[in-house]
């Protein structure tokens, strides 16, 4: 579960009466002072706000980790940092460290703690230049004009180095930091932030986004493709926005949510699925209820999920052209605010993952009862028996040269919300 909450929840999509650009990088887009940016936190008081409650909805969805933005663009801490007294517990009525709490649930409900860390991009620093998608493309102009006089490394020695310590110090174990815009950070920044990393938790994993190839994973960004060739991730939204806005009705279906962690999982990915909790601290209704029906899907069908890997062939070829699109193989490499490249059909096919002497082929947007697996046949596989996860009921299948064919049980798609099915296949 990644987790955007900050400031921009407060505001929910307005700003003076009207609709913000950009979602929750309107500071940006509406170019707005820091001082009165700021004053934001005097009303930003999420008393709803259950550390315990948010945890648990994760484990409950099959979850295994969260992922919460402990800064954002805006510059603003959403902990107790005493490097900057720009944070929720100096600068709000809540005068509460939330981190402090998700780290006691996460403990609780055995959920990994990572943390989103923005560091190339901070509009409340007066020393934070950037080069997307053109000089000063993303920096504080209004507040802090002379780009030129703008130095990355007294920012980064003030800040982000300082910060990154408190973090990796104050809240046990962190699964990973996932560092989010590199923008200026040097070679030599880069593999100094890796080592401070390193030294304060080893077991700690950073992301790409360190800059400069210093990263242990990669991100695709509203994409299910893999980014590189390393171990990777792709982070979603739920519907457009990353931060909670009210004018946000775009929501993806349950379904094809699920169809994005099978094809994620088929590629050999983590899928990282986004909430931007509301400015009273509760999950949008919309989010909660959407988690739930994904929770009672991975209930039936997490074990070809959890543990598994990319079998020897990722689907069935079923000719359709996908408008799936990597962002990092697109023109920029970095999106900005609202983007979504992820598919948008609803077309049934079928996906594989494998697990020790055991496949799995999952069937998206089922509709029928008669199955015809291409990709499994006699000189590729030895089967032993096939089931239907979460229906007891006999398969009875053929394989011979041209495929492995079977019927499911007339009631296959009975009291399931997703048609999304799971085969399990035994092979010898």
């Amino acid at each position: 579960m990644f987790l955007h909450w900050g400031l921009y929840a407060q505001t929910a999509g307005d700003w003076k009466g009207h609709k913000v650009k950009g979602g929750e990088h309107f500071m940006l887009y509406e170019r707005i002072p820091v001082k009165e940016y700021g004053a934001i936190a005097d009303q930003f008081n999420p008393v709803k706000f259950d550390a315990d409650a948010w945890v648990k909805q994760a484990s409950e969805t099959g979850m295994k980790y969260i992922v919460f933005t402990a800064k954002h663009h805006d510059g603003f801490a959403m902990y107790n940092s005493a490097s900057s007294d720009y944070n929720i517990v100096k600068r709000s009525p809540f005068k509460r460290d939330p981190i402090a709490e998700l780290a006691k649930a996460c403990k609780k409900y055995k959920i990994q703690l990572c943390l989103y860390y923005s560091l190339g991009r901070d509009w409340q620093d007066p020393d934070v230049p950037t080069n997307w998608p053109v000089k000063a493309g993303r920096s504080n102009t209004w507040d802090y004009p002379n780009e030129d006089e703008k130095v990355f490394n007294r920012y980064f020695e003030r800040k982000v180095k300082p910060q990154i310590t408190e973090l990796l110090s104050n809240y046990g174990p962190i699964g990973a930091l996932w560092f989010d815009t590199p923008e200026l950070i040097s070679k030599t920044e880069s593999a100094e932030l890796k080592a401070l990393v390193n030294k304060l938790q080893p077991n700690c994993l950073v992301n790409n986004r360190i800059g400069n190839g210093y990263g242990d994973f990669s991100i695709s960004e509203q994409s299910l493709l893999p980014s590189s060739k390393k171990v990777w991730e792709s982070c979603l939204t739920i519907g457009q926005n990353w931060g909670y806005n009210k004018y946000d009705s775009l929501w993806k279906s349950p379904e094809m949510l699920v169809r994005h962690l099978v094809e994620v999982t088929a590629n050999g990915g983590n899928l990282l699925l986004n909430v931007g909790p509301k400015g009273d601290g509760t999950f949008p209704e919309w989010a909660t209820a959407r988690l739930k029906t994904i929770g009672k899907w991975m209930d039936i069908n997490h074990e070809a999920i959890y543990a598994s890997h990319p079998w020897l062939v990722m689907k069935e070829n079923n000719g359709e052209k996908t408008d799936n699109i990597s962002i990092e193989q697109s023109k920029n490499a970095i999106k900005d605010a609202i983007f979504d490249g992820t598919p948008k059909s609803l077309t049934p096919d079928i996906y594989y993952t494998a697990n020790d002497n055991t496949v799995y082929a999952f069937l998206r947007s089922w509709q029928k009862s008669d199955v015809l697996l291409k990709k499994i046949n006699k000189s590729t596989l030895s089967v032993k028996n096939i089931e239907l996860l979460g229906n007891s009921k006999k398969i009875k299948w053929v394989i011979n040269n041209e495929g492995l064919s079977l019927d499911l049980p007339g009631d296959y798609n009975s009291g399931t919300q997703i048609p999304v099915y799971v085969l399990k296949i035994t092979t010898n």
